[in-house]
């Protein structure tokens, strides 16, 4: 599996917004996905992408769909989202 874990710098007053716009649709190859709202409030919120392979990652990344929603998201932000994306070594749902 690979994905993405990323910061969200959310602009005041837009976190139902985000949080509408990213579960809009699933994008071909995605397994999962989850969204944190940290217990430090100082903190915006953290988010998971867990895709099927680098490929299907890469694939949804270049994708017209997932730029448009790209951007519908980020009319609420204050900036980029920082991401760290990377291989899943070690996972477990219980």
């Amino acid at each position: 599996m690979y994905g993405s874990i990323f910061n969200l710098k959310i602009k005041p007053g837009h976190q139902k917004d985000v949080l509408d716009s990213l579960s809009d649709e699933t994008p071909p190859g995605a397994v999962a996905w989850y969204v944190m709202e940290p217990d430090d409030t100082s903190k915006d919120l953290i988010g998971v992408a867990i895709f099927e392979s680098k490929e299907a990652y890469q694939a949804n990344a270049e994708s017209p769909e997932q730029h448009e929603r790209f951007m519908k998201v980020m009319a609420y932000l204050e900036e980029e989202p920082q991401w760290t994306d990377g291989k899943y070594i070690v996972s477990q749902v219980v």
